[in-house]
């Protein structure tokens, strides 16, 4: 490792998400070292990090024990170097504070673990009787070390008001709102087209389906369903061979941007969203943004300035309702107001706010 002040530590690197994509603003924003648990093949390329990367390659392969491995591994994990600031990103992480020497101990707690706290029940019942005894007793290991450590941190930091609302009930500690980082450099309006753009993995939570039904009552109206995930084929035989409904697979960054750059709006209609940041991208290129009336997505979208809300109660019905009545001239009418939005989220107004709490 380098002998930098700042170090970083985060769960794992498994997918080109949003919590990666904080993390390494951090690494880049803060000249900050790096460690993690486990760096898969389908997530950023980390190599530019050179000798600021430590992966402790931890993670178990055996299905259902993930958290039991990363917390082992965080517990037992120790540094020679003093930092004057460790941040911790994830759900284990924070359990390598106690080996640990910093000035400055902050948390960014993207979510606490919903297996633990308010989505238990809904886990459990997806296990047989033996898994649902392993599941509970992990749980009781668990969470103790975890709010010990939590407990432990001079900064609490988190993505959202709703999220901050969450910590307050599950754990009873007080949060402070920073929102995620976007490269607002990297998005660009590029020219009005004439098709709406779901850019959100599939996945059930994202409800790209309903986008689908939507579209399939609109044969006038054209959808391109970007990315991928294990919903894919579900989704594509949803669409059947309607003609306005076209899917790309998975994009390089260049292809997505263009489509981003090019299309009349986007939607994204995820359910519980603690803030989604592909609002705050589309924005960011001048598109306005159908989105879940839900969530973070309250605090980033502007209803009828940078987008529309959609409600959750008939999600398929309002969206056709919202975008019938939609039109160029309207898109093109919130280019400025969505561009100026997104602007409250730059990358460098992010690490400003980090550094505040370092």
């Amino acid at each position: 490792m380098s002998t930098s002040d700042t170090h970083i530590i985060h769960d794992m690197f498994q997918i080109k998400g949003g919590g990666e994509r904080l993390v390494l603003a951090l690494c880049d924003g803060l000249n900050a070292d790096l460690t993690t648990a486990f760096i898969g093949k389908n997530t950023f390329d980390l190599g530019y990090l050179g000798n600021r990367l430590n992966n402790l390659d931890a993670l178990s392969g055996l299905h259902g024990i993930k958290t039991w491995s990363l917390t082992r591994s965080f517990k037992k994990y120790q540094s020679s170097h003093r930092y004057h600031s460790i941040i911790y990103s994830g759900v284990a992480s924070p359990l390598a504070i106690n080996n640990l020497q910093a000035a400055h101990h902050v948390f960014y707690c993207h979510t606490p673990p919903r297996f633990v706290y308010d989505k238990k029940q809904h886990y459990a019942e997806q296990f047989n009787p033996l898994k649902r005894l392993f599941f509970k007793q992990l749980i009781n290991w668990f969470q103790p070390q975890y709010e010990q450590a939590v407990g432990h941190m001079d900064a609490i930091l988190t993505n959202s008001r709703y999220v901050q609302d969450r910590i307050k009930r599950t754990l009873n500690m007080d949060a402070k709102v920073v929102y995620p980082p976007c490269d607002t450099q990297k998005f660009k309006w590029i020219e009005q087209g004439d098709y709406y753009l779901s850019m959100a993995r599939h996945d059930g939570l994202k409800r790209v389906d309903a986008i689908i039904n939507a579209f399939l009552q609109m044969p006038d109206k054209k959808l391109v369903v970007a990315s991928g995930g294990q919903e894919t084929i579900k989704l594509k035989k949803l669409a059947g061979n309607a003609p306005n409904i076209t899917f790309t697979g998975w994009l390089s960054e260049t292809a997505m941007l263009e489509l981003l750059g090019n299309c009349l709006a986007t939607i994204y209609v995820p359910l519980d969203e603690d803030f989604g940041m592909t609002p705050v991208e589309s924005m960011s290129a001048g598109k306005p943004v159908f989105c879940s009336n839900h969530g973070g997505l309250l605090e980033t979208v502007i209803d009828g300035e940078t987008g529309y809300l959609v409600s959750c109660d008939a999600l398929t019905e309002d969206l056709v309702k919202h975008i019938k009545k939609f039109s160029k001239t309207q898109a093109y009418s919130m280019k400025t107001a969505c561009e100026h939005r997104a602007k409250q989220f730059d990358t460098q107004l992010f690490i400003k706010k980090i550094k505040e709490f370092l």
